[in-house]
């Protein structure tokens, strides 16, 4: 597929074409104007609609404006959170955090009114009201220190994927390591799922710390290098030296040993 008929296909009368195509364009990275005004078009498609009242294209639309990296999609992204669909305000918070654009911490903050009281499963739904690990780790990655004491609660929250998020998010917020500590404990869960989680939780906040705890998680090796990467790099991005610290040598030394 060319860029011209995958924005082509963004306007075709068949469905399946308009969400392969607002994918494509995502995937492969193709930020120029006029993909991206075919993508903030499909943020508004109508006509993609499952049974139960989803919008399938604008997930993907969104998905893909997250990667592009263009501030122009910031504001239709914005309008995204009000969407009926929990799954595209999802993608919009995911987005949202890629872009990195303050302008959106208030309306991403608006998504946690309520608290955790608020924060309960939808009736015959498999999620919660609002997709709040996603806006929270937005909130944690955009800097929205204004936040904290409103994110704070969630650390209680009994949905591990939330409490995780938040204790992320903290320590964005905060530089506290009483919460990147709290993450490491987690890896001791039952749940592989949640481990998994945390393990990418931690690579994302680059919590140096866990590095040996990481190595040692009972989950797959890819997840544990790609969590321990994301460490090392924050690590290296921290430090003003031409040869290697003793602590990125560990670091490297453990992902060797999971090779």
């Amino acid at each position: 597929m060319t860029v011209e008929q995958a924005i082509a296909n963004l306007q075709h009368e068949e469905l399946g074409r308009r969400y392969y195509a607002a994918w494509w364009l995502g995937r492969f990275r193709i930020s120029e104007p006029g993909a991206i005004d075919a993508l903030l078009v499909a943020l508004e498609d109508k006509s993609d609609r499952t049974e139960d009242g989803g919008y399938p294209l604008r997930r993907n639309a969104a998905r893909a404006l997250g990667k592009l990296g263009d501030g122009r999609a910031v504001p239709a992204l914005i309008q995204c959170l009000d969407c009926s669909d929990y799954y595209v305000r999802e993608a919009a918070a995911q987005a949202l955090e890629a872009l990195g654009d303050g302008s959106s911490i208030s309306a991403l903050m608006k998504l946690l009114d309520g608290g955790v009281e608020a924060a309960q499963q939808v009736p015959g739904k498999p999620h919660l009201v609002q997709p709040y690990d996603a806006v929270i780790e937005a909130l944690g990655a955009i800097g929205a220190t204004e936040a904290t004491s409103i994110i704070q609660p969630f650390t209680e929250h009994p949905v591990g994927r939330v409490r995780c998020a938040a204790l992320r998010a903290l320590y964005q917020l905060t530089g506290d390591s009483i919460y990147g500590e709290a993450l490491i404990q987690v890896l001791q869960s039952n749940e592989l799922q949640l481990r998994r989680t945390v393990l990418m939780d931690l690579g994302a906040i680059g919590y140096l710390k866990s590095a040996q705890a990481i190595s040692e998680t009972l989950a797959e090796n890819s997840l544990k290098l790609i969590a321990l990467q994301g460490i090392l790099e924050h690590h290296l991005k921290q430090i003003d030296e031409i040869s290697l610290s003793e602590e990125a040598i560990e670091v490297m030394n453990l992902m060797d040993s999971l090779l």
